[in-house]
């Protein structure tokens, strides 16, 4: 194209493609190169200028795949932008802005070429333009170079191992695009291609080895969100005189994301707020979905969407973890792992598979050996053991709340429970129930004190008791929602109920607590029954055996139905521009050292819908 390219209606006279598509070859060490790919000239934003640019350089593409199996000048390209991406990653370090935008020019033309081939010819054709080596004169061999395999592996590698910076950013969005212009060689097919060059190339041979670590990068690169930089600013720098012929070529190129508009009918409109997109996230989702989307070959299985399917969620562990040692951890470490365990909970459908993640042999969970839990089971325990220490070191107001509204946000969806898990709720129900019988005392003798003297000071206990009667109206409302929802899953939790049964007596007639203590009041009254019935000195299998039939019979429609507890993270003062990535960065990252003034937040609000 070269340095005289500026618009799309100059490309069909354009002196360097009419010699890159002409009868002569071109060496891979020939300065033409540098030349060609010194253009530019305003991106395409929308289907139409594509189109444009399309009609535009029919000509020269037609030329090219009449002429390139005697010249080989496609392979020649191809050639000096492998040689090139050899260097690229020193050049990312050095700065090198010159190399990098003509490495990207590059695999532009390459991708705007291999779309063209795709859709003229057959694979088996496609697959001669890549493999044509020069012979020199009396020379028979019929060694080639397959050039479209080390491509792919070219772009894998670029992809993966590339540091992504502003000067880099194009280019791996690029290559990232070629990927799946290469891929969509199905499109021209009807049948189902099992035995296709990419089937060839990305299951098997030297491409195989990338195959996690790219479809690690690629969804990195989605979860990241990261957005284009801003325009010509990241490619040279501004120079005093104005800028010069290189630095007006280069700025063109970055007024837009070629390859957001090069896919053949991705990208069909322009985006109405570019500013909010991202074109790496998007084009490594759309690249992630049709690897994974790939049929399985004959004789093996797809290894992307093995490696898709192998990922694990090993972020849950390690932000329970934290919350189990929270007296050694900092406080800022604490409450972001709270806020994470909050947001995550939002969700029904991890409320709903954490439950399904059976763990064995818990080795930092001291206060009792866990052979085998659910994933569920222990994110409650390690959520009352944070409650339970709050309660008596720090009494930190949001720490409770955090952890109150993370157990509500759960408990239509407990399925399950562990003994040990159930156990613990009911005894910390008992903890609160101690605790606000030890307050209500210390109120009545203080007020009594208050007859005698009227000079002393009175402390405000009926603050305290307002807090404490809030908490334990959680829990029983925690409890509700478990048996009003999932009953028949928690055979333990009723047992635990019925074992402490004695505990709920004081809060039946209690006005802040007689709405919600029906159900639960009704539970332990039938089950009790079908106890006595039984007869006396049962066994705990017995129980649990006579709880599970009970359940059955147990009419659903007699427990009343409450308002869904649901609480949500809403964070207040910080922009949503700060907080969102760092949360989300930390969830999949771990990186749990955020600085954060849980003053400046509102923990929760309550939806009652």
């Amino acid at each position: 194209m070269g340095s005289n390219s500026s618009r799309i209606g100059d490309l069909p006279k354009n002196e360097y493609l009419k010699k890159l598509s002409a009868t002569e070859s071109i060496s891979e060490n020939d300065p033409f190169w540098n030349q060609l790919l010194s253009f530019s000239f305003p991106a395409p934003t929308s289907s139409t200028e594509l189109k444009l640019l399309e009609e535009a350089t029919i000509s020269v593409c037609r030329s090219l795949v009449e002429n390139n199996p005697r010249t080989g000048n496609l392979g020649a390209l191809i050639k000096v932008f492998l040689s090139r991406t050899k260097e690229l990653k020193l050049s990312a370090e050095c700065q090198n802005h010159i190399f990098i935008w003509q490495t990207h020019n590059a695999l532009f033309i390459i991708c705007c070429l291999l779309k063209v081939f795709i859709c003229q010819m057959s694979e088996e054709e496609l697959q001669l333009h890549f493999t044509y080596e020069e012979k020199s004169p009396g020379n028979y061999s019929s060694d080639s170079e397959d050039l479209l395999e080390e491509l792919l592996c070219c772009l894998m590698q670029l992809i993966t191992d590339i540091p992504l910076l502003d000067i880099t950013y194009e280019i791996s969005v690029e290559a990232i695009s070629t990927m799946v212009v290469f891929l969509s060689c199905q499109l021209f097919h009807k049948e189902v291609l099992r035995q296709s060059i990419s089937h060839k190339y990305l299951m098997r041979g030297p491409c195989l080895p990338y195959t996690s670590k790219l479809v690690k990068t690629l969804l990195y690169n989605f979860i990241r969100q990261e957005k284009p930089p801003p325009p010509g600013a990241h490619v040279f720098p501004q120079q005093s005189d104005g800028g010069g012929l290189l630095y007006g070529l280069a700025s063109g190129v970055a007024t837009g994301l070629w390859t957001v508009f090069t896919l053949g009918g991705v990208g069909s409109k322009a985006a109405a707020s570019p500013e909010l997109s991202s074109p790496l996230a998007n084009q490594s989702l759309l690249l992630l979905l049709v690897l994974a989307n790939l049929t399985d070959a004959s004789d093996a299985p797809n290894p992307y969407r093995q490696a898709i399917m192998s990922f694990k969620n090993t972020q849950v562990l390690p932000i329970l973890e934290i919350l189990y040692h929270v007296e050694e951890r900092n406080s800022h470490h604490v409450y972001m792992a709270l806020i994470i365990l909050l947001i995550l909970t939002e969700d029904d459908g991890f409320n709903r598979s954490i439950h399904e993640v059976i763990l064995k042999n818990i080795t930092w969970y001291s206060e009792r050996v866990l052979t085998e839990i659910s994933l569920g089971s222990l994110l409650i325990l390690v959520v009352i053991r944070t409650i339970q220490y709050n309660m008596t070191r720090t009494r930190d107001k949001y720490l409770h709340t955090n952890c109150l509204a993370a157990l509500a946000n759960m408990s239509a969806q407990f399925r399950s429970l562990h003994q040990y898990a159930a156990q613990r709720i009911i005894s910390l129900f008992s903890l609160l129930s101690k605790k606000h019988n030890k307050v209500l005392e210390q109120a009545t003798q203080s007020l009594r004190g208050s007859l005698s003297s009227n000079d002393v000071p009175l402390p405000d206990y009926a603050q305290d008791l307002n807090v404490i009667e809030e908490v334990i109206r959680m829990m029983l409302e925690i409890i509700n929602s478990c048996l009003t929802n999932s009953l028949h899953h928690n055979p333990n939790l009723v047992y635990a109920l019925l074992y402490k049964r004695d505990l709920f007596e004081q809060f039946r007639t209690h006005p802040s607590f007689q709405d919600i203590m029906q159900n639960i009041d009704l539970v332990i009254s039938f089950f009790s029954s079908r106890l006595l019935q039984a007869g006396a000195e049962l066994s705990v299998e017995r129980v649990l055996e006579i709880i599970k039939q009970g359940v059955v019979a147990l009419p659903k429609d007699r427990l009343k139905k409450f308002p869904e507890l649901k609480f949500k993270y809403v964070e207040e003062e910080q922009p949503e521009e700060f907080f969102i990535p760092y949360v989300w960065s930390l969830v999949y990252n771990s990186a749990v050292g955020l600085y954060w003034n849980p003053q400046d937040i509102q923990l929760f609000t309550m939806d009652s819908d």
